[in-house]
């Protein structure tokens, strides 16, 4: 007997399924990254028997979360709409997109170290579009150059870096530390010719 091919409706019954998986393991192993399995398929709404057909071992979930950080950035670059306007201000809209995906890029990159490195080979969709962003600063005068696009992608997740353990420090609003995270890039980022000097 021939197995049929999957339905569309299962296709995205599935699709949900393992999207609420991965949600959920975020919200769980963000708080405990040692926390048992079966917590994240409570907070998923779903059985274990559910989770493990999606991810048989921890580490499959482990890699998964990092394809969904790689996801999640890339729609953070869709809903920010970094081809309209300038470099900075796509840039400026860019930084609070990224700033709420705190959890997960915490979870699927680790420390600031694992933010931070990369070479020009292991870079994603998002990198080429961030780097094409700030060279376009740079083409129409809104992004200092001599600022260059490496450079600036390293300091963008340092500094959201920074903006998240400020938080954790309790002296300051998640709504504070992004306001400050996104003043302290800016004054990085703008051109001081664009601005009369000002920078």
């Amino acid at each position: 007997m021939v197995n049929s091919a999957p339905s569309e409706e299962e296709t995205r019954t599935r699709a949900r399924t393992r999207r609420a998986i991965l949600e959920a393991a975020v919200q769980v192993l963000g708080e405990n990254s040692a926390a048992p399995l079966s917590q994240v398929a409570r907070a998923a709404g779903v059985a274990r028997s559910t989770l493990q057909r999606y991810f048989p071992e921890r580490a499959d979930l482990t890699s998964a979360l990092g394809e969904y950080a790689d996801e999640l950035i890339t729609e953070a670059m869709q809903r920010a709409r970094t081809t309209e306007g300038t470099g900075l201000e796509a840039f400026l809209r860019l930084v609070p997109e990224y700033f709420a995906l705190q959890k997960v890029i915490m979870l699927a990159f680790g420390q600031e170290e694992d933010l931070t490195e990369g070479s020009e080979e292991e870079c994603g969709e998002a990198d080429l579009a961030l780097t094409a962003l700030i060279e376009r600063g740079h083409a129409d005068g809104s992004i200092d150059p001599a600022i260059s696009a490496s450079w600036m992608q390293q300091f963008l997740w340092a500094g959201l870096y920074s903006g998240w353990s400020y938080v954790n420090t309790g002296e300051v609003s998640a709504y504070e530390a992004l306001n400050l995270c996104v003043l302290s890039l800016e004054k990085v980022a703008a051109n001081p010719a664009a601005n009369g000097g000002r920078g």
